[in-house]
């Protein structure tokens, strides 16, 4: 028996659709039925017969499924950093001294990236009061947190460490841009803070 052509193909499909039995089709079922149908199209369409059309079928629906897994990855991957952005994490997720906190802040600072520049000192500031254990080693911290627990430990520096969370919120998730003055305050307090000494309560 002759294999019906395209045109007829099409028509018999066409009527096969219009059955009762598909008005209630879930949306999925209708959608991966569409693509079978659209691969046997293709297959008809390739010279040299269906085994050629089966074969590039084969290798496009390979293609869409590394295509598939490739940008759910990824989506994975930036909504993982949305998150830890979002949440107010005060790292970030990062796990850097001190030291190299402040060397990025100064080296943020130098090339004018004064929002940067202040993050990165209060992550400075941050990461040399939990190596004192003046304020807990706690994740997903935020600045304000920071302020308030390490101001308890150091009440002279209470107001100077709300300011300090204020300018890097401000920077971090305000918009507002950073400026020489406020980096130099952080860095000036952060100078202050490296020798100070916790109170010692009675």
């Amino acid at each position: 028996m002759t294999p019906p052509g395209r045109e007829e193909a099409q028509r018999r499909a066409a009527e096969e659709l219009a059955r009762a039995e598909y008005a209630d089709e879930p949306l999925p079922d209708r959608l991966w039925r569409m693509f079978q149908q659209w691969l046997g199209d293709l297959t008809d369409v390739v010279p040299g017969g269906p085994p050629v059309g089966a074969v590039l079928a084969a290798l496009l629906l390979i293609l869409v499924v590394v295509v598939a897994v490739w940008v759910t990855v990824w989506l994975s991957r930036r909504s993982a950093r949305t998150r830890a952005d979002d949440s107010g994490d005060l790292f970030g997720g990062r796990a850097m001294t001190a030291a190299e906190h402040r060397m990025a802040a100064e080296r943020l600072a130098a090339e004018g990236r004064w929002a940067e520049a202040v993050q990165e000192r209060l992550r400075a500031i941050a990461r040399d009061l939990q190596d004192r254990a003046l304020v807990d080693n706690l994740p997903g911290r935020t600045a304000d947190e920071l302020a308030a627990e390490a101001g308890r430990s150091l009440p002279a520096f209470a107001d100077e460490l709300t300011a300090a969370a204020r300018a890097f919120d401000d920077v971090a998730y305000g918009g507002v841009p950073g400026t020489p003055d406020s980096y130099a305050m952080l860095r000036e307090l952060d100078e202050r803070l490296r020798v100070a000494r916790p109170v010692v309560a009675l």
